[in-house]
């Protein structure tokens, strides 16, 4: 793997630099190189390719927005002995403290960058007349990715889709339901899911969602913080509600008030906020239930009643 590496970094020095590092999908190592300090991210499993490239898009999409810092992407390399690394910027990174806040401002503003991207393009659009509707390369109308991004190691259906509603619970709940039926053939899931599909409608009444570029899996263990700042890593980005970003973090705690007063003085809570945030952790429940087992299964079922109530 490391002749190879050099190859494909184009270095003739690769020296491990101690630095190892990763969580429950892959492994992480860093090396020194002819041009400074990267890390790499290596995974044998057949998906590795899609998983890696999804990573890549979803960091190259928030440093593009200049908001919350995460490591720049370099390279996802197919290894010839099989499997993929991706290979990015080595920061030195310790457990969040100071920066709470911090990441607060700077997560809402992520959020909030496609609709000033989206207000800034119907302004120039009026001022400049350019045929109205046409988009910008910078801003998005619609709910999904570019590409396909993994939430551990579960691909997530990316496609397009106008309404919000209808992606959440086609391309995230449904998709999960469904991994749930194959492996488990759970029928109180299914009930429970039938009675939920017709209510969900009701959680989103009278709101406006504009797309925001999400983060996507933004738990404790995927948040740090460097010498100057906070930084977020092992994204799996889209398009969504920017509510949705704030269903996990409150799952695993790891995130202080300081951090949720700062996100809120920018994005105020909407009406029926602590509703809807069930209904994203769900997702995660689900999520985790396909991953690591029965263990999440009585999370996943006690949502879906309460939530029905």
């Amino acid at each position: 793997m490391e002749a190879q590496l050099k190859r494909e970094l184009g270095t003739s020095m690769l020296k491990s630099a101690g630095h190892s590092g990763g969580g429950c999908i892959s492994e992480g190592q860093s090396y020194d190189t002819d041009s400074g300090r990267v890390f790499v991210k290596i995974n044998h499993k057949s998906e590795a390719k899609q998983m890696f490239d999804g990573e890549l898009a979803s960091l190259e999409a928030i440093v593009k927005t200049g908001t919350v810092k995460v490591p720049k992407p370099l390279k996802v390399i197919e290894l010839d002995t099989g499997g993929c690394v991706i290979v990015m910027e080595h920061l030195d990174l310790r457990s969040l403290n100071k920066y709470s806040k911090q990441l607060g401002e700077q997560l809402a503003d992520l959020h909030l960058h496609n609709k000033q991207q989206l207000e800034k393009n119907n302004k120039e659009q009026q001022t400049v007349g350019k045929g109205a509707g046409q988009l910008e390369d910078n801003c998005v109308d619609k709910f999904g990715f570019p590409v396909t991004t993994c939430c551990g190691y579960i691909p997530q259906n990316n496609d397009w889709q106008d309404d919000w509603v209808s992606f959440y619970s086609q391309q995230r709940l449904q998709h999960q339901l469904n991994i749930v039926e194959e492996s488990y053939g759970d029928r109180e899931a299914r009930e429970l899911w039938a009675a939920l599909q017709l209510k969900i409608p009701q959680f989103f009444k009278d709101l406006q969602i504009v797309p925001a570029l999400l983060h996507g899996d933004l738990w404790g263990g995927n948040v740090s913080e460097c010498a100057n700042g906070p930084v977020v890593y092992d994204p799996a980005s889209f398009y969504g509600h920017a509510e949705f970003e704030l269903g996990i973090a409150g799952m695993f705690g790891g995130f202080n008030s300081s951090f949720y007063s700062a996100y809120h003085e920018k994005i105020v809570k909407a009406e029926g906020f602590a509703k809807r945030s069930q209904l994203y952790q769900l997702f995660h429940y689900l999520n985790h239930w396909n991953h690591f087992g029965g263990g999440y299964r009585g999370s996943s079922i006690k949502i879906m009643k309460d939530l029905i109530k």
